[in-house]
């Protein structure tokens, strides 16, 4: 919302207060501040002057007038134009030589096209009054020669433009900013809708309301005789440009002129395009209509429309019908101002994607009370600028609606705030915003918590009054104030006139507790080790396309492919809950390596979304009157899906990189495994590794993740058509594994094993093993077979070629022995390792090397 300055000043008395003073008042009472613009600060030494001759110069390819011009100094100015629309005797805005326009721009003396000109002849553009630059602006005939252009027309002024939130909508008007700033500065406001309407009860033209949830108030003024080439006065075409508005029309720019002072919208209707009664409807199943911006809507039957006998002719609060707009012969019209549902315009403005100055402000509520006193200011302005007759009557359809009332303890915005306010200042302070306080309370509005209107107003403070006290005030809020519903909101109010800044800075105690669950330190300790690994933590959106699945190379029938669909996605490309981490990460690696970026190790913690079997299709929508019931918490858990946390990391390129020490070493599938062993690491728990073939891994080079019989994940190098489908660099490998299931298995607190004073006895063992042998379960057979005097083995060599057989590979082991109370012999450590190799043989078909 843009707010000339002096625009306010003619509702608040406001003291020398620059326009920097009076934004810093507003911020402090809660309103955002965007932008202050300044206009016509740096524009000197334009005058009135009269035009006395004009000479058309020739042999140019453009007209170019070589004019006199009389600005009340000894001699007329010589200056030359390129204009048309003036003629001698006009009085016109002249910058003199050394002069300056807006934007800095100096005008001086100089030769030009022949002929000497001494200075500029200055349209409404030039000048910062508008965009109309088709011509030099003519002033009244009356306008003294040699007055201060600046001073007579108002060029200097302030322009504040506030960020209005969806709760304050009633500061998207110069009458609601107005009121907030004669409330910081703690003078007089003179409300512009304070206004005599005269009491007619003949109706002007027939309207009704078809249907009472759509508009509880609908009113038409007529007006006749009206002159269509009438010209908006320059003074509002000035407010209307730096307020954001562009000046279209006298008619149209009335109204636009009153929605911004007033914060009500108006719509105009040509009268001849009117047939039969006007009726406010919700839409009927296959109704269209072509609005003012030349498209054809198809309508829903939740829209609101504004009808006629012919059908809908405007869609009500959003924007008017081709067919019935003021047109540039329309000399008959009829003005109508309404207060429409807030929800219905809302909905009916996203449906249709179709956000107007006038939906803005009814979707956040407009005053009740106004259409009566908009309309007629309308009809009055364009019977005075337009030349036109107001006809006699009103039409004035509503709705009874029982006004909101709210019983509130007099000490509840000191409860909010934890800094006391005397009942007088509460008092006081919701008075100001307009609000009717009286003493007591209600007992229906108290007891019952829910008054006529339905709007929930206090009952739950009961709680409250052994702290604050009995003493409660029964607060009706203004018909301009439709945000205030609760008394949380009242409080707000009391509290931000007072001043956020007199709040005291006071940190909250720490709750008792025993710091972080299991869960959470384990989430922190895998996110340390995978930083300290070399991989760096994204954060992805949890939101997926189902064309993910399809570049994931996931079957049909995939489990991952159930998604959960979103009701108002924020892309339409992204509608659905992801399933599985790795869409966001790849999107997130081929972002960096598009940057320059090849070398890239991600990973990422999160939770991803599989709906359960059977599930119902959607969870209940509950109201807020009261607490739910079991069954319905538990139909809405039903509804949930299962939302297990995930780890995930991605890689390509150099793992270890190159330079002045040597090469590097580009990231592999052995890297993925590695990294989930990372994370196992710090659940304590030893993974169990085997080859699989799992979408959207690589199928000779995907690994299965296990803790005991529990699949927990897969790592390995993706599949190349998931590589080419992503746009991934070749050999790019990811790992994904289930924490909670980690989480779910993780042992106990830490027990410190006992630490032998023994030496260790090592045994070295090479065993040949068929070349499809897992490497794990070899190392599970050697563990078993050895019994307890193994402290701990380790693979440190694979070798494949002629000497062990083709289709065979040799593993060479490291097994070390100790026992804890006593120095080992070579005869028990050979023992055991023989058993370790019997165990196997038995197992793996593994044979000794060299035997």
């Amino acid at each position: 919302m843009k707010v000339p300055l002096s625009w306010l000043r003619e509702y608040v008395d406001l003291p020398a207060a620059t326009a920097h003073e009076v934004a810093d008042r507003l911020t402090m009472a809660g309103l955002k501040l965007e932008a202050i613009t300044s206009y016509g600060h740096d524009v000197k030494n334009v005058v009135v002057g009269e035009v006395l001759e004009i000479e058309e110069l020739s042999g140019f390819k453009k007209p170019i007038r070589h004019c006199k011009v009389e600005v009340g100094e000894a001699t007329p100015r010589e200056i030359v134009c390129g204009a048309t629309n003036f003629v001698a005797g006009d009085r016109v805005p002249v910058v003199l030589p050394g002069g300056v326009l807006p934007g800095g721009f100096e005008v001086g003396a100089r030769k030009t096209y022949g002929r000497m000109s001494e200075g500029m002849i200055c349209s409404e553009r030039e000048l910062g009054l508008g965009d109309d630059h088709n011509g030099i602006m003519v002033l009244p005939a009356d306008t003294p020669i040699g007055t201060d252009v600046v001073e007579l027309l108002g060029l200097r002024d302030d322009v504040i433009e506030l960020e209005i939130t969806p709760d304050i909508g009633y500061a998207l008007s110069v009458r609601g900013v107005a009121r907030e700033v004669a409330t910081a500065f703690g003078v007089a406001f003179r409300d512009p809708a304070d206004v005599e309407v005269p009491a007619e009860t003949e109706p002007s033209w027939p309207a009704s309301i078809g249907d009472p949830t759509a508009c509880d108030r609908f009113v038409l003024r007529e007006v006749r005789g009206f002159d269509p080439a009438a010209q908006s006065p320059l003074w509002m075409r000035v407010r209307l440009s730096r307020s954001g508005m562009r000046p279209v029309s006298l008619a149209v720019d009335v109204t636009n002129y009153l929605m911004l002072e007033l914060g009500q919208p108006l719509h105009a209707f040509d009268r001849s395009k009117l047939t039969g009664e006007i009726v406010v409807r919700r839409a009927r199943e296959g109704e269209r209509l072509e609005t003012l911006d030349h498209v054809v809507r198809e309508l829903d039957p939740d829209d609101i429309l504004i009808t006629d006998e012919s059908g809908p002719i405007s869609m009500a609060g959003t924007m008017g019908g081709l067919e019935t707009e003021i047109s540039d012969g329309s000399t008959d019209i009829v003005i109508e101002a309404a207060h429409f549902s807030a929800t219905g315009i809302s909905r009916e403005s996203r449906r249709h994607g179709l956000v107007s100055e006038a939906s803005k402000r009814f979707e956040r509520g407009v005053d009740r009370e106004l259409p009566l006193v908009a309309s007629w200011r309308a009809v009055q302005l364009l019977a005075e600028l337009g030349g036109a007759t107001v006809q006699p009557g009103v039409t004035h359809a509503e709705v009874d609606v029982t006004p909101a009332r709210i019983a509130i303890p007099a000490g509840h915005p000191s409860a909010v705030a934890g800094l006391p306010y005397a009942k007088e200042v509460v008092v006081g302070r919701l008075e100001q915003v307009g609000c009717v306080v009286t003493d007591g309370d209600d007992p229906a509005v108290r007891q019952g918590g829910v008054d006529p209107t339905g709007v929930v107003t206090g009952g739950e403070l009961a709680a409250r009054l052994a702290v604050t006290g009995p003493d409660m005030i029964t607060v009706t809020p203004p018909s301009w104030r439709p945000d205030l519903t609760d008394p949380n909101d009242l409080a707000e109010e009391v509290i931000r006139l007072e001043g956020y800044d007199r709040l005291p800075s006071v940190l909250p105690s720490a709750p008792a507790g025993a710091g972080l669950t299991e869960g959470q330190r384990l989430r922190r300790r895998v996110g340390r080790a995978l930083a300290e690994g070399g991989y760096v933590e994204v954060l992805s959106y949890p939101f997926i396309g189902a064309d993910d699945f399809d570049r994931l190379q996931l079957p049909a029938d995939d489990a991952r492919r159930r998604a959960m669909r979103l009701a108002n996605p924020l892309s339409e490309d992204e509608p659905l809950m992801r399933t599985t981490l790795l869409p966001g990460l790849l999107k997130t690696l081929v972002r960096n390596v598009g940057r320059g970026f090849g070398d890239v190790a991600l990973f990422e913690t999160g939770a991803v979304y599989r709906p359960r079997e059977n599930a119902p299709a959607a969870a209940p929508v509950l109201g807020v009157a009261r607490r739910p019931t079991e069954d319905e918490l538990a139909s809405i858990e039903a509804a949930l899906p299962d939302q297990p946390l995930r780890v995930a990391v991605v890689l390509a390129g150099e793992f270890e990189r190159s330079g002045w020490w040597g090469s590097g070493r580009e990231a592999s599938w052995a890297d993925a495994v590695q990294a989930a062993r990372l994370v196992a690491a710090e659940s304590r728990i030893e993974l169990s590794i085997s080859a699989d073939q799992h979408e959207p891994w690589h199928p000779g080079r995907c690994a299965a993740l296990y803790v005991g019989d529990t699949l927990v994940g897969h790592a390995g190098e993706l599949h190349p058509r998931v590589i080419e489908a992503y746009g991934l660099p070749p050999r790019t490998a990811a790992m994904e594994l289930e924490l909670s299931r980690l989480e779910s298995g993780m042992p106990g607190p830490v027990q410190a094993p006992p630490v032998s004073p023994y030496p260790v006895a090592t045994q070295d063992v090479a065993l040949i093993v068929p070349d499809f042998t897992p490497v794990a379960d070899v190392e599970a057979a050697l563990r078993d077979g050895a019994g307890e005097l193994l402290e701990s083995v380790r693979l440190f060599d694979v070798y494949a070629g002629e000497q062990v057989g083709e289709g065979n590979k040799s593993l060479a082991y490291t097994m070390r022995f100790r026992a804890a109370d006593r120095t080992l012999t070579v005869e028990e450590t050979t023992a055991a390792r023989d058993a370790a190799v019997a165990m196997a043989a038995d197992r793996v078909g593994a044979q000794l090397r060299g035997v």
